[in-house]
């Protein structure tokens, strides 16, 4: 069980390392796992929906399909603060769209 949380643990950290770099496939991955709760994450809508954002503006189709997907189990509200979430991020790691 430690060994599964390891790897998990070394598998996020990865991924969030990615996306800091700005790869649409590290942003729609962390994507997935706050989607569904993988790589020891709470579900979380919210992380989700400014992830695939991300991953989307970087020119990933999969992101605009999650996004979409995910946004349709959220508030306006929630889609609001996942956008606002993700325009800081870009802001403050100088993410650029693709």
């Amino acid at each position: 069980m430690a060994n599964g949380l390891k790897s998990a643990q070394f598998l996020m950290e990865s991924r969030y390392a990615g996306a800091a770099g700005g790869t649409a496939e590290a942003c729609f991955d962390l994507g997935v796992a706050y989607s569904c709760g993988t790589g020891g994450l709470p579900v979380d809508l919210i992380e989700a929906h400014k992830w695939f954002n991300l991953a989307a503006l970087k020119g990933s189709e999969e992101g605009q399909t999650m996004r979409a997907e995910v946004a349709g189990e959220m508030s306006a509200r929630e889609i609001a603060e996942a956008q606002r979430q993700a325009r800081a991020l870009m802001a403050a790691t100088q993410l650029r769209a693709a």
